[in-house]
């Protein structure tokens, strides 16, 4: 039983499921918007938020901005990084939290799988 167990499995193993994230978070984060299953964007959206807050809280600190691109290096391609830490803090000054929307789509024809868009608003 998975009684009081955080998160989603996504039906994956967890070097799998790290993988899997790690792709979909930098397609987003180059496209500004994907379409994927409504389960993969609800797993995803907070680890984005997350991400575009520590970069936002580093700010103009240097020491800070080096720290939180260092922890994104980790999980995220370069390209994803430099976009994250360059346009995406001008773009969400004002914005204190909810940078990413998820959109409902009809289900997919082959599987009936529900289907989602999610974009940063």
């Amino acid at each position: 039983m998975r009684h009081k167990k955080e998160g989603k499995k996504l039906s994956r193993e967890p070097r799998q499921r790290r993988a899997l994230a790690s792709g979909l978070i930098s397609n987003l984060i180059l496209k500004e918007r994907i379409i994927t299953t409504q389960a993969k964007a609800k797993y995803i959206k907070p680890r984005v938020d997350k991400f575009i807050t520590k970069i936002k809280k580093a700010g103009t600190d240097d020491q800070k901005k080096v720290a939180a691109i260092r922890d994104l290096r980790k999980s995220l391609n370069e390209e994803s990084v430099k976009k994250i830490s360059g346009d995406f803090i001008n773009k969400f000054e004002g914005r204190s939290s909810g940078y990413t929307r998820i959109i409902k789509l009809p289900g997919r024809k082959s599987d009936g799988a529900e289907m989602a868009v999610i974009e940063f608003v």
